[in-house]
């Protein structure tokens, strides 16, 4: 069964990190409900939820997605941008021990936003949160596991992954505001007119896509993906995708 590894919203979501967002009030209670809800989606699709060891105190500690990659029986631990994050990721380390071979970036910062697997690729973005060196150190780990580093580059976005995520059968949805589709060569783009839906989740054969971008959700639907749409807007207003909030174990 395969599964998907989440974190519990912290009380103090209202202190996240915010890098294009200005900083409004945030409900974490509200934010925790549309949280489940985004589980329960998951489970909807056939996955198994597994909850890291909850992290209180640590305001971005729902955004998993940061702190490792997800490398069919591997687990790379990263190096997230953020100082303040730092503590997150032995507890991810925590938590994925037993289900994964663990490995752990040792040099640079990398989040695992700005990663975006198609197959054996790993095409991973610049930004404020991963830097060059952090890329290096990604490629030299995951070559010998038979995976190839690609640098990508995005715009006036968090992470690569904000602007451009796979949704499988070869595409790739797009935001051409901040992502130049041209460096991801063997898919087929396809741009979203809704900036939000450019960051999706594909979950077995669906797609979790965030709730209030009706013309992606209608399109992709009639290219034949079974589109589920989950609220995020709180979760949102820290800077979060649909992707943040999970590590995917599709084996």
């Amino acid at each position: 069964m395969p599964r998907a590894f989440t974190r519990a919203v912290s009380p103090r979501l209202a202190e996240c990190q915010l890098t294009h967002l200005e900083r409004v009030p945030i409900d974490a209670a509200k934010a925790a409900a549309q949280h489940s809800a985004y589980e329960e989606a998951l489970r909807g699709a056939g996955f198994e939820i597994i909850r890291l060891p909850e992290l209180p105190d640590d305001p971005d500690a729902v955004f998993v997605e940061d702190t490792a990659l997800i490398l069919g029986q591997h687990a790379v631990i990263t190096r997230p941008g953020v100082a303040s994050r730092a503590d997150e990721v032995d507890s991810t380390a925590q938590g994925l021990d037993g289900y994964f071979k663990i490995h752990r970036l040792r040099s640079g910062h990398l989040d695992g936003g700005d990663v975006l697997r198609i197959g054996k690729r790993l095409h991973v973005g610049t930004s404020t949160r991963t830097d060059a060196a952090g890329i290096a150190a990604l490629a030299d780990l995951v070559h010998p596991l038979g995976y190839e580093v690609v640098t990508a580059s995005a715009g006036a976005c968090l992470h690569l992954k904000t602007g451009a995520t796979y949704a499988g059968d070869g595409v790739l949805l797009y935001d051409a505001r901040s992502i130049d589709p041209s460096q991801f060569a063997g898919i087929e783009p396809v741009a979203v007119d809704e900036p939000a839906a450019a960051n999706c989740v594909l979950a077995g054969d669906r797609l979790i896509l965030p709730a209030g971008n009706p013309r992606s959700a209608d399109a992709l639907r009639n290219r034949g993906f079974t589109v589920v749409e989950v609220d995020v807007s709180e979760l949102q207003k820290a800077e979060a995708g649909v992707t943040c909030m999970s590590l995917i174990d599709e084996r």
